[in-house]
Formats: structure tokens, sequence, C-alpha cells
């Protein structure tokens, strides 16, 4: 299993397909927090993402590499809009 300890703010978190998913914001219990800036366009936008550490396969010392491809991976994604 991998240390998820090592995921620090502002890694960038890829699929295993090297594409870029977001850039961490923290961990947030079992998630990584993605920052808003990585949250897409139209009703995405403004959003907090997060990625379940169950798809981290490897924290490098810039990168979080995640399991599953970036198209497989967004599936995993939970949103969360922020209080107004």
């Amino acid at each position: 299993m991998t240390d998820t300890s090592k995921i620090r703010e502002h890694m960038e978190v890829v699929g295993a397909d090297g594409v870029h998913l977001g850039t961490v914001d923290k961990v947030d219990g079992k998630r990584i927090k993605l920052t808003k800036a990585d949250s897409g366009e139209g009703a995405h936008k403004g959003h907090h993402h997060y990625i379940p550490l169950a798809l981290v396969a490897e924290v490098d010392g810039k990168k979080v590499w995640l399991s599953a491809n970036s198209d497989v991976a967004v599936t995993f994604e939970e949103e969360k809009s922020d209080p107004i």
C-alpha cells in the first residue's frame, strides 16, 4: 500500500496515463480535496472535487499518481459546493 501521508498541498494529481486531474488542496479524511482552480467549467466551476485515497498508486516528490487512467478516475470524483 502507498504511503498517503506523503501527500502535500500543491502536489499535482495525475491519472495512470499521466493526464493532469487536479492539484492537492489537502487530504480530507479518506479523500484528496482538489483546489477550486481545477474545478472545471460551467456547473463544476467553483466547487471542490475529491478523489478517494484508495485510487492513489504512488506518491513521488511532486506528483500523486492514481491507479486509474484520467478518464476513469474522474468518474470516482465527488463534488462539494461551498456555502454561499
